[in-house]
């Protein structure tokens, strides 16, 4: 093994793997990679003089001598207020990075002290803006006749509101924006805040609390604007990159882990691509990266492509098929960084290889089994307090769910016939229920029962894509992220993978999406604007007839 795969190998083991090793917030797991060790400041009068007399003295030391976590929350409360009001520059480095080491040593609730102060006291003044549009809605238009009377009176009459506006322009700029834009142009600065707004939404996930949530959308506004297309660089990643940089696809890869060395190196050889966004700000490190696989025809098992060896010669490939694309920072969830990612990698692969004439990805259908499940467990309760002469108490306790049996009449028989070898149960779905909880899938290693569950779970798979919706758009998470960007449902692919993860997710089953050269922002724009779901001809036969305008054969 060469020093490159020694050091991703030994790199990757060291990582915990255990949820329960790793703290709560991101912050304590990263943020000691971005700031480097610096002075200890007690206040904003004192922070020139100790970086000057103390340069060389390890922060930390410092502050784990004094063994008093309030003082420790304090300090950091007033290294954040520095890094907001001061206004010397020759020591606004060391702050910051007094700030940002501060924060990554402060425990779960001092960490969730300090950003709620972050988001109550640095917040809009409310009273100034009252103020600004009282005085607004004071000012008098200028009428028509007045206008064309006199001119200079029309342009004093305008300048008071041109005034007034900036003002208000101003007011309504919390006074965090001043820390975020400092932090920004800070070495370091803009992974610290990633990871800032990574430990804001695991607070928000306990408890919504309006202030944070309104400080998680302004970051949000102002990350989507830094990381902007224009400012990422679209990097082809190969063996040849550094072991650094390999190893966080090791550990980002978040659809089908990377098992070995070997596995790497045949995701980033012949036969395919691996193509990464890099921002200037955070060098060697993807924010997002997607994996492609050159092939023949469209992959219908993921099988076929993580263990496909030798693969086939590039020039006799048709396809590029997308089968993973990860996120490697949780702190820039819902920045869709994917959307552009996927449209700059097709043309690439288009221009670099024009043979290329099919672009499609090989999903998971991550909500699928959760979705089937719950339906399974509703509709086999109302049905059982309904044989009990229950259906009105029914009713009540289930609120808006509605008696339904999703399943066919061949298709009920077909389970019930099997409960008799594999499983009890009085009904289809429940044999269907005991049958798919199963910790151990036997179900999957049985001919008969593999034939018995294709009918209903491919139709109730199609049905769950293209008819279940949240706001008028896929229930999906996956297939929203590809009808949004253009793409049309082409197939779904039985027992397409086989691994834990897939059979919980989905019971084996995976999905085509195509992204069609012509029509992208054709389909991309009746998606958004209407929920409108392009598909295969072949696909709408699961399905019952739709709405006009839900979907579109293809």
């Amino acid at each position: 093994m060469n020093k490159k795969g020694l050091a991703i190998l030994m790199r990757t083991r060291m990582k915990p793997t255990n949820p329960s090793e790793r703290s709560l917030f991101p912050a304590a797991n990263e943020a000691n990679k971005l700031v480097s060790s610096s002075e200890i400041n007690q206040s904003n009068g004192s922070i020139a003089r100790l970086a000057r007399e103390e340069k060389n003295k390890s922060y930390s030391q410092k502050l784990n001598s004094s063994g008093n976590t309030y003082r420790e929350f304090e300090f950091v409360r007033e290294t954040m207020h520095s890094a907001i009001s001061m206004n010397k520059t020759e020591v606004l480095d060391d702050v910051l990075n007094n700030f940002s080491e501060g924060y990554s040593s402060l425990s779960h609730e001092n960490r969730r002290k300090l950003l709620l102060v972050l988001a109550k006291e640095y917040d809009l003044n409310r009273t100034q803006i009252r103020e600004l549009i009282k005085q607004y809605l004071g000012l008098e238009l200028p009428s028509g006749e007045k206008a064309q009377s006199s001119g200079t009176e029309e342009e004093g009459s305008l300048s008071a509101f041109y005034r007034t506006e900036r003002n208000l322009r101003h007011a309504l700029k919390p006074t965090y924006e001043v820390l975020f834009e400092r932090l920004n142009t800070h070495p370091g600065g803009l992974k610290f805040l990633s990871i800032l707004r990574a430990d804001i939404l695991c607070i928000l996930t306990e408890d919504n609390i309006a202030s944070l949530r309104a400080l998680d959308s302004y970051l949000k506004e102002k990350l989507i604007t830094w990381l902007s297309p224009a400012a990422l660089e679209l990097h082809h990643i190969t063996w040849d990159d550094s072991a650094s940089l390999l190893e966080k696809i090791v550990a980002y890869e978040a659809v089908h882990p990377i098992s070995s060395l070997t596995d790497l190196k045949r995701r980033l050889g012949v036969g395919r691509r691996c193509f990464g966004y890099l921002h200037p700000a955070i060098p060697g490190e993807p924010l997002i990266f997607i994996e492609v696989a050159l092939l023949k025809n469209v992959a219908q098992t993921i099988q076929e492509v993580l263990w496909n060896d030798p693969p086939i010669p590039e020039c006799e490939s048709t396809c590029a098929l997308f089968y993973s694309i990860s996120s490697t920072q949780p702190g820039l969830a819902g920045i869709n960084l994917g959307k552009f990612l996927i449209k700059r990698v097709i043309k690439l692969v288009k221009r670099d290889m024009p043979h290329i004439s099919t672009f499609a990805t090989l999903s998971p259908i991550l909500g699928f089994m959760q979705w089937l499940l719950s339906k399974l467990a509703s509709q086999s309760k109302l049905a059982e307090t309904e044989t009990r002469g229950m259906a009105h108490s029914s009713a009540e306790s289930f609120g808006s769910t509605f008696r339904e049996n999703i399943l066919e009449p061949e298709e009920e028989r077909a389970l019930l016939d099997s409960s008799v070898e594999f499983t009890a149960g009085a009904s289809g779905m429940e044999v269907m229920w005991n049958l798919l909880t199963d910790a151990d899938f036997e179900w999957i290693n049985s001919a008969r029962l593999l034939s018995v569950l294709k009918p209903p779970l491919m139709r109730l798979c199609a049905r769950y894509l293209l008819q279940e919706k949240k706001r008028g758009k896929a229930l999906d998470s996956v297939a929203n992220f590809h009808l949004q960007n253009g793409a049309m449902v082409e197939r779904l692919n039985w027992m397409a993978d086989r691994s834990e993860k897939g059979l919980l997710q989905s019971g084996g089953i995976m999905v085509n999406y195509v992204y069609r050269l012509d029509d992208i922002e054709e389909y991309a724009q009746s998606y958004f604007s209407s929920g409108h779901i392009h598909t295969s001809s072949d696909l709408c036969c699961y399905v019952e007839p739709l709405k006009e305008n839900e979907t579109t054969k293809d």
